[in-house]
Parts: C-alpha cells; sequence; structure tokens
C-alpha cells in the first residue's frame, strides 16, 4: 500500500507560525538543517521541543539550547556531544530497532556540539525550564526497559527520560527540570498506546497537563518494503485535536489535546516511536486518564502471555524486564496511573 503523492512545503514550512496540521508527514517539518524542527513557536504550544539531526562521517554542529534543557539521543550511529567544558562520547546504535542506546543530558542557556566521526541521525528532545542542572552521560545500561501491555496490545518501553513512578520500573529516573521522554517499541501487527488516554488537564494526583511529540520510524519489510502504521487522536474537547493519520519514517504527530491511541504498527513492520513531553505543571508528573469507553480492555490482560517476540532488542535490562515484569499487564488503574498505556 502507498501513501497517495502529497504536496511537500519548502524547508523551513511552519516557521514563521504554527504547523497548519497536528501530522507532519516527513519533510514537511524540516529546517535547516534539522530534517525535523518541531519548537514551541511553530507547534503552537509552550513547552516541548524535538529536532532530528543528519551528519555526514566527520560532521558537526553546534546549537544554543536557549532557555530548554535537551536530551541528545542516538537514533543511528553514534557521536560525542560537548558542552560547558564536557565532553560525552555516546557509542550509539545502528538503529531504533537494534538497541537502546546510551544519550547526553544538557542544559539550558549554554551551547552544545555534536561531532560524529562515522556519521547518524540524533534527536534532540527539549522542553523548556526553570532549572539549572548538570550536563551529563546517561548510559544504555541503565534504561530501564519495561513490557506493557499483553497479546496484540504488548508493547516495549525504554524509559530512558521517563518521569519517576513509585514502585515502577524507572522509580529513581533519570533527573530533568520538566523533560519526559521514552521510546515504545511495538512488534508488527499489535497496537500500543491502548487504551486510548489523555493528559489535557491538571487534576492533582489523576491527570497531568502535558503537551506530547510522537516522532515514528517503521521497520522495512522484506525486501527493504516500506513499512507504515496508524496514528489516531480524538478530541477531548470542542474542536480538539482530531487525527486519523498514516506514519511512516520521519513522520511526527502533535499532541497539545486530545485521547490518543492507537498506535497501530502494520503485520511485517515493527513500530518505533519517540514520546516527547513537557507541561506547566510545577511536579514533573505522568499522570494518564483511559478513555471511559474503552478502559476494559486492561481486565482482559491478566493471564494472556506477553507478545514472545518482545524484547524486540537485548539490552543490560531487556531480559530483566521480561521477566520480571509480566504481572504489569494486568494492572487495574482506571486514572491517575503514569504512563500505563503508552
Amino acid at each position: 500500500m502507498s501513501r497517495p503523492a502529497e504536496p511537500r512545503p519548502r524547508e523551513g514550512h511552519g516557521r514563521g507560525g504554527p504547523f497548519p496540521a497536528r501530522h507532519l508527514p516527513a519533510g514537511t517539518a524540516a529546517g535547516t538543517p534539522y530534517d525535523l524542527d518541531i519548537r514551541p513557536e511553530n507547534a503552537g504550544w509552550a513547552h516541548s521541543s524535538l529536532k532530528v539531526l543528519t551528519l555526514a562521517p566527520g560532521g558537526t554542529h553546534t546549537f544554543p539550547t536557549g532557555d530548554s534543557e535537551w536530551i541528545v539521543l542516538p537514533l543511528g550511529g553514534g557521536c560525542t556531544v560537548a558542552t560547558g567544558g564536557l565532553s560525552f562520547t555516546l557509542r550509539g546504535r545502528d538503529s531504533v530497532f537494534a538497541s537502546t542506546t546510551d544519550f547526553a543530558y544538557v542544559p539550558r542557556a549554554t551551547t552544545a556540539t555534536l561531532t560524529s566521526a562515522g556519521g547518524g541521525r540524533f534527536a534532540l528532545a527539549g522542553a523548556r525550564c526553570a532549572r539549572d542542572l548538570p550536563a551529563r552521560y546517561g548510559p544504555a545500561s541503565a534504561v530501564p526497559v519495561e513490557l506493557r501491555g499483553a497479546g496484540t496490545c504488548s508493547r516495549q518501553v525504554n524509559n530512558f527520560a521517563a518521569a519517576a513512578r513509585a514502585g515502577g520500573a524507572d522509580e529513581q529516573g533519570f533527573e530533568c527540570d520538566k523533560l519526559i521522554a521514552v521510546e515504545v517499541l511495538t512488534p508488527g501487527g499489535n497496537w500500543s498506546s491502548y487504551p486510548p488516554h489523555k493528559h489535557d488537564e491538571h487534576h492533582p494526583g489523576e491527570e497531568s497537563e502535558l503537551e506530547e511529540i510522537y516522532y515514528f520510524e517503521i521497520a522495512d519489510g522484506p525486501g527493504g518494503t516500506p513499512g507504515l502504521g496508524y496514528q489516531r487522536v480524538t478530541p477531548s474537547r470542542d474542536k480538539g485535536t482530531d487525527v486519523l493519520a498514516e506514519v511512516r519514517t520521519g513522520d511526527a504527530v502533535l499532541i497539545p489535546d486530545g485521547w490518543h491511541g492507537p498506535s497501530i504498527a502494520a503485520p511485517g513492520h515493527d513500530m518505533y516511536y519517540l514520546n516527547v513531553m513537557a507541561g506547566p505543571g510545577a511536579e514533573r508528573e505522568w499522570l494518564i486518564r483511559d478513555h471511559p469507553d474503552h478502559a476494559w480492555i486492561r481486565d482482559t490482560w491478566p493471564g494472556q502471555p506477553v507478545d514472545p517476540r518482545l524484547p524486540l532488542h537485548e539490552s543490560h535490562q531487556g531480559r530483566q524486564g521480561q521477566e520480571s515484569r509480566q504481572g504489569h499487564q494486568g494492572r487495574e488503574s482506571r486514572q491517575g496511573h503514569e504512563g500505563d498505556a503508552r
């Protein structure tokens, strides 16, 4: 199945104002030198950013961090990150489907320089913030890998910068001021972000207000056949976000509000997405509400096995995640749970 031809706006589309749509096909949200350049100014919101940068072998790029904190996350390849007199060597990975990755945190009000001897692609996930935290390295071995759901709702979550959850896989968390970011891997044919959930209002202890970016990569099929998936967002308020999009590698979806999910991986094509979130709350929290029409699906999970294809890749904690979190898929929680539907 091929996507119908779409008009492709010139480079820098959206730089003068908000994007005209919430689904951003690959290339339509580029801005020199970025393949993807989402900022509060062009997203039409206040907090979250995501840039994707491709560097040729030997390539280098310097960017000002401004009023935001950033995580440099290799998508494919490795690099060094130099900032504030410090230098972090990121081994990276071959692809998002190959392994977890190490990463670097860069604080606000400074500059960072990426240099890649072998070339690669790198995500810069950012959030406007108020605190000055130290630049530091995040090892791949410390990334909590969690298996969620059951059966055809099974998925893998790499909680590299999730908000801390009491008793959760990421109880200690990776400290940021406002930024929350995780990776989700969904085997072909499965549904993620299900049941649909939202986090667009502040209800203490029940729901946090967070903008969210979904950035997608889809695994090719046999012979290099390009993959595809689908993303749904339904309105949670009058004139709210309403998206039904066929997504491919390099696409992004902006979610300022609304019930988001499912994220559907086509059979034969594993799906990856990077979630970047931030909001105005005083606490860095990830509290979500399930859609009341679909929350019952959780009651079907106890006793079902997690998809045996998971984890999609081995990591330091991947096998531990498979063995110790089998019971997580049946956790009953209708609202106020943190990240369960991811």
